[in-house]
């Protein structure tokens, strides 16, 4: 089994608090992780797509008394949504008798599934973490650019051929369109939502622009929003953020969008390959979604990810915005002799970051002058996961 970076963050999150969610896209690993993390502890593990283990739940309330001494694992709680007010009684009443901590552990493949059902009841009584793909350090650095290719899920990373892994990819995103996003939202077509998931990886790193999305679907901007909202909501598509400061500039207000998993970039565009990827129009843009899919997995919990435009092109591909008010300036290049343009240093000379790194396919770190430095995926990853 790879280690995962979180195992670490969710036993100390057990540790403190009565509940933890563990979330995340399907398949990414979640059931694996928590399984490894509680083995050491007496617990309960219920599978709420599993007939059998939802029919322990008829009486949920009799049925959780009874393991109160145990850690108790629900996956796909969203599978129960009344089993909240019961969790938040059995909380309080643990809280009462001084022994709260480390009581429930949920599993959701999703975040509006758990975020929506718990925003009232358990407010101040549960933690949130997120699991997603392999990142770099994960799967290893010398695997980068499969990592690239393939994808962090770990079925797809691990199989034995490209063409057996893009096949899984295939197989996971049917699975999705049709039994698992019907769950989460109102009645869509599958057809619909792959073609408008297809748009998206075809956009990667782009501008969101509604407007033109809902055009090319033939529906209205607030169904494209909706579509929108629940691809981010099943953690599969970021949008990224345009830092605002208050600087005599016109800055860019719309988000960067990108489908999260580099794999699935892949997959919906019909890329086999690294020679395929290395020749399509998309590699610069794949890069990018790649490289900051990682170094967001690699960040403190209190880092936030931002990036940076004017409308008169000085631009930042990622701005690391930390709590102590330092600002992290990176710039992603595929080239193996990166070069750094007038956007970048205008960008950072209107917001004066702290530190200014160039991000790039090979493995050597150098100066470039500026205070700019140049480093690899790997280097800042590490460099990030220590100042965790």
């Amino acid at each position: 089994m790879i280690n995962r970076q979180l195992s670490h963050l969710l036993s100390e999150e057990l540790r403190h608090s009565p509940a933890v969610a563990l979330l995340g896209p399907r398949q990414v690993g979640k059931t694996t992780l928590a399984l490894a993390v509680a083995k050491k502890t007496p617990h309960v593990y219920l599978d709420l797509e599993s007939e059998r283990d939802r029919g322990k739940l008829a009486q949920a309330e009799a049925y959780l008394e009874t393991h109160l001494d145990k850690l108790v694992i629900l996956d796909e709680v969203h599978r129960a949504p009344g089993l909240f007010p019961v969790l938040r009684g059995l909380i309080d009443k643990a809280r009462r008798s001084g022994d709260a901590a480390g009581r429930y552990l949920l599993l959701g493949s999703a975040s509006l599934d758990v975020l929506q059902q718990s925003g009232e009841t358990l407010a101040g009584r549960i933690a949130y973490l997120e699991l997603g793909p392999f990142n770099i350090l994960e799967a290893s650095a010398e695997n980068a650019n499969q990592l690239w290719m393939r994808g962090g899920f770990p079925e797809s990373l691990n199989a034995n051929s490209d063409a057996r892994s893009l096949r899984w990819r295939e197989n996971f995103i049917r699975t999705y369109l049709e039994r698992d996003i019907p769950q989460f939202g109102p009645r869509i077509s599958a057809e619909m939502l792959r073609r408008f998931w297809t748009m998206l990886a075809h956009h990667q790193s782009g501008l969101l622009n509604v407007a033109q999305l809902a055009r090319n679907l033939g529906v209205d901007a607030k169904t494209a929003h909706s579509y929108i909202d629940l691809m981010c909501d099943l953690l599969l598509v970021r949008r990224l953020q345009p830092w605002h400061t208050n600087i005599s500039k016109r800055l860019v207000k719309a988000p960067k969008v990108y489908v999260r998993d580099s794999g699935l970039v892949n997959a919906l565009l019909g890329i086999e390959t690294l020679e395929e990827l290395l020749s399509h129009m998309v590699v610069g843009a794949s890069w990018e979604g790649f490289c900051i899919e990682n170094i967001l997995a690699c960040v403190p919990p209190s880092v936030t990810g931002y990036f940076y435009r004017t409308s008169a092109g000085a631009e930042i591909d990622l701005l690391l915005s930390w709590p102590n008010s330092e600002l992290w300036a990176i710039e992603i290049k595929r080239s193996t002799s990166p070069k750094v343009e007038r956007g970048f240093h205008s960008a950072c000379n209107d917001i004066n970051p702290t530190h200014k790194w160039v991000v790039y396919p090979g493995q050597e770190s150098y100066p470039l002058g500026n205070d700019i430095h140049t480093t690899s995926l790997a280097a800042i990853c590490r460099m990030l996961q220590q100042k965790n």
